[in-house]
């Protein structure tokens, strides 16, 4: 199985105040037609042998992706380059996406453990693009025109901003001569630097740097919605992916709201109280800042309990260093999960894609393992005390209505 796909530095953060939603919608409509092809063609190019072509919209960029047997490698590589550099958007195909992409904002309103990510992003980064939402809104959707999105792909999608990936069992001679039969997107490729390794494949020249580290925060709020339980987030800006603190928050989450049901966050609220039955936590890292929250859906009436059990567990790393044996454990069950998480191959390759296209290179497991390795008691408390004190964590609760 290869994984393959061309990753662009642009995302809703590049968005202007009129373009709310663009980013996004340039994605689907990558896929609805080329000089060279039809959108049915390019939906049947890797269905047809059994692959994959999928895409997906960040906040700092899109990533376009194919999945397939390396037999396949020359079918892949060119129709991702065209697609990526080449696509016309064709009025016709923009009228009927969309509603699709407005049924999919619906879909999402739905879902309030989902939504509530994003409008805590937005009380966190109050009027910057940051905080904008992925998907944009109605309003904005139903007036872009074919020249809009040409305009927005114009700006954004050069190949300096852009880097090819490949993940598998392939040569890089194979993946050069799949390049070189990609005859409409020569000139997307003619910056195309030297290929490094199977699993870094081929930076197309250096990214826009983005601007310096955002200060602040939003406030706090509490929002009436139509639900039956109470969503609760709270969290903070953070670090950004090149921090050398990142690695150390990474484990203060894991320990506090990771996917273990051992997380302490899990054992307050859902074990021992049995006041919820999601609890999570999550660290987002950025070019140059990052989010920390912690989730949790409660009965209304349990939301004030269910918040003092959290702050509970976050005093509880601010005010004492980790215990070494607990610390030694911690360690042990992160590195054993990102251990288990290489072997989903895709979710690797994306990751792999999307650091280098942001740091500039691909972080080894060996080199995350030492990292986590020389986190000290001492540095971790800091990092609580910077990160998670609850007298300055933003706050969004969804009520549910009257």
């Amino acid at each position: 199985m290869v994984y393959a796909g061309i990753a662009v530095a642009t995302g809703t953060r590049h968005e202007l105040d009129s373009e709310s939603g663009m980013a996004h919608l340039v994605e689907h409509m990558t896929f609805k037609g080329t000089p060279r092809l039809t959108s049915l063609q390019i939906l049947n190019r890797m269905e047809r042998v059994g692959g994959d072509l999928n895409a997906y919209t960040g906040k700092e960029e899109t990533i376009y992706y194919s999945i397939f047997l390396r037999q396949h490698l020359r079918r892949a590589i060119p129709l991702l380059l065209d697609i990526v550099f080449h696509s016309t958007f064709p009025q016709e195909e923009l009228d009927k996406e969309v509603e699709v992409v407005i049924d999919e904002i619906e879909s999402y309103n739905d879902s309030p453990a989902e939504l509530i990510y994003d409008d805590f992003e937005s009380l966190l980064f109050p009027g910057q693009p940051l905080g904008r939402k992925i998907l944009g809104d109605a309003d904005h959707l139903r007036q872009y025109r074919s020249a809009d999105l040409r305009r927005f792909t114009e700006r954004n999608y050069s190949p300096e901003r852009a880097l090819l990936f490949v993940k598998g069992n392939v040569s890089i001679e194979q993946v050069r001569k799949a390049i070189g039969t990609a005859e409409p997107a020569k000139d997307a490729i003619a910056s195309m630097t030297s290929i490094d390794s199977i699993d870094s494949i081929a930076s197309m020249a250096s990214i826009d740097s983005i601007p310096p580290s955002l200060t602040g925060g939003g406030g706090s709020s509490i929002l009436p919605k139509p639900v039956h339980q109470a969503h609760v987030m709270l969290g903070s800006r953070a670090y950004a992916y090149s921090d050398p603190r990142y690695f150390g928050l990474f484990l203060l989450n894991n320990l506090l709201g990771g996917p273990a049901m051992n997380s302490r966050l899990s054992l307050a609220l859902r074990e021992r109280a049995g006041l919820v039955y999601t609890v999570e936590s999550s660290v987002t890292a950025y070019t140059d800042t990052g989010v920390w929250s912690t989730y949790f859906g409660c009965d209304a009436a349990d939301v004030r309990r269910c918040l003092r059990l959290v702050e509970r567990e976050l005093r509880r790393l601010i005010d004492a260093p980790l215990p070494p044996r607990t610390l030694a454990a911690a360690k042990t069950q992160l590195k054993g999960q990102l251990g288990v998480s290489y072997d989903n191959f895709e979710n690797a390759a994306l990751g792999m894609a999307k650091r280098v296209l942001h740091d500039g290179r691909v972080t080894t497991p060996a080199e995350i393992f030492a990292a986590i390795d020389a986190l000290t008691p001492a540095l971790l408390q800091n990092i609580a005390a910077d990160i998670l004190d609850p007298a300055r964590l933003t706050t969004l609760i969804y009520q549910p209505e009257a």
